[in-house]
Formats: C-alpha cells, structure tokens, sequence
C-alpha cells in the first residue's frame, strides 16, 4: 500500500533557513577559507521561575547599537556599518525611550528596512505589558556586544551581564539577537544567567543557531533577521510575539524548550532563498561584496584592537 500524504509536511523552501550552512557557503564563494565553527553544547541549564511572572522582575538584552551621528549611515536601508559596533557591554534606562539600531549587523536587508525598531527591541512592549501587571520590569536593559569571539563573550560578556542583572533584581532575562552571530552570543549569556538562578527566554530568528548552542526557552519566529520580536509597523504582531515569550518564560517544564510563533511574514517564502545565497548573485557582484567585507573587516578590527585595548 503506498504511503498515505503527509499533510503537515512542509514545503523545503518554506522551512526555517539553516543560518550555520547557509553562511558558510557563503563566505566560501566570498574565498575566505577556514569556515566559522559555531558553538554547540549538549547539555543545557535550567532554572524555572521561582515566583508567578506577575511578580517577577525582568531585564531586556539586546544587541542593538546606540545610535552613533559620526559614524555614518544607520539609518533604514543603510549598508552594513562595522563603524557602529559596540565592544562592551552597556546599559540603559528602561523608563525612557532610545534609538538604539541594527545597521551594524548582517540582518536581511532586502525584505526589512530598519524603520521600527520595535521589531528587534521590544522595550515599549515590554513596559506596556508591565504597566498592564505581566510582568515587572528592571530598571535597566543591557546592551550584548557581539566580538565573534566565543572566548571573550563567555569570560568577559556573561558575567558583567549576569552581574548587572543581579544588581537590578532581576529574576528573569528576554534576550533579543539581531544577526547570526548575535544569536549565539545571546544563547551564550542566556546560558550563563540561567546556571547562575536568572531564567531566561531568548526571542530569535536563526532556530538552528540557537538550538544548536543550547538554551532553555526559545521562541522562534521565522521572519527575517532582525525582526526577533515582531513584524514592522505591526504593533499586534509585536505585542503577540511578546506575549508568546512570556508564556514560555512561565510554562516551560525544562530546558531546550522551543516555540514556534504562528505567525507568518509573508504568504510567499521566496525571501528565504535570498539571504546569502551566491547562486542568487552574479560573478561581479560577488566580487563587489568580497571587497566590501574586507574593508568592513578591516574597519571592525582596527576599531574592535583600539576598544579592547583600551
């Protein structure tokens, strides 16, 4: 008898984008050699809520810049700025509004703007849902650096994050990542809050990144990168995608929990095949883009050796 169809099977150009191989084929048919090797973990903390999320304090981490007027274009559409990084790790009032923004990171840029930065930083969500009694909400959000070295992100990063959540009583952290990198950054700092009695939900959208390192909560939303916590200029998508981390963060009964949002960025998944896809770009264009991301390197490294340093 043959195999009766399958009718929740998904469509290969519709599954959620496999981020580790896509950019590796990528900087290959760039020429660079000696492929990224990404973290991978196969244990995993696990610390629950210890008291209702209503009465639980909780920190924001985002890996968005500070706006910078004197380093260039950041703006909506902007080209990647490695002139924009950050280099440690920051904090910020959660009581007042900033522009904090993503042109720095390898989001996708075709399909999103980087016009509403309530897409990739829910503080504005997050103070409506305290003031409607969800949740209590710290005093300061935290600013995640992402070095690309895996090193200086667990023995430096994590434990002045943890330590800044600790000074603000925070009982639980959302963790929001913006590029691929930034997505294992932050599964690295969700790992080191959650070992040391800070519960953590990390609001991604590079599933195998995330799952791949080894958090306890994840929720998954398959839009572009750098809309991890909505669609833009949709305030009921962002409030929704809020709301679903925060269900998580309560009702997750162990680690490796991950929740797939409902919600769909478009009705045509063609976007996913654009995202650092070679076959998409022609031999000159290519050149074009290896030649930008050696000065974009070189930039990040002067800039990254002078922070550090100093």
């Amino acid at each position: 008898m043959p195999p009766r169809p399958n009718s929740a099977a998904v469509p290969e150009a519709d599954r959620p984008i496999a981020y580790m191989q896509r950019t590796r084929d990528w900087y290959l048919a760039l020429g660079y050699g000696n492929p990224y090797v990404w973290v991978y973990h196969t244990d995993v903390p696990f610390q629950p809520l210890t008291k209702p999320l209503a009465h639980s304090r909780v920190a924001l981490i985002t890996t968005a810049a500070p706006y910078q007027p004197d380093k260039g274009n950041q703006g909506p559409g902007a080209a990647y700025n490695a002139a924009a990084k950050f280099y440690s790790v920051y904090s910020g009032d959660t009581g007042s509004d900033h522009d904090l923004r993503i042109a720095h990171v390898a989001i996708d840029r075709k399909h999103t703007r980087m016009e509403d930065s309530g897409t990739w930083f829910p503080l504005p969500a997050l103070r409506h849902a305290a003031a409607q009694g969800r949740v209590q909400l710290a005093k300061r959000f935290h600013g995640a650096p992402t070095n690309r070295s895996q090193q200086h992100t667990i023995d430096v990063d994590c434990p002045e994050i943890l330590a800044r959540c600790v000074e603000d009583e925070a009982d639980a952290a959302i963790l929001v990542p913006n590029c691929p990198v930034c997505h294992q950054s932050v599964s690295l700092i969700a790992r080191h809050l959650e070992a040391n009695g800070v519960a953590t939900v990390v609001m991604g959208c590079a599933k195998d990144i995330v799952e791949h390192c080894g958090v306890p909560r994840f929720l998954f939303s398959d839009f572009p990168l750098g809309n991890s916590a909505g669609r833009p200029h949709d305030p009921q998508s962002q409030t929704t995608t809020l709301e679903l981390a925060l269900r998580l963060l309560e009702s997750a009964a162990g680690p490796r929990t991950t929740v797939q949002s409902p919600l769909r960025w478009s009705d045509n998944s063609d976007w996913k095949l654009d995202y650092c896809n070679p076959e998409r770009l022609s031999p000159e264009e290519i050149r074009r883009l290896r030649e930008e991301a050696e000065g974009a390197r070189e930039t990040a490294r002067e800039i990254r050796e002078a922070k550090l340093i100093a």
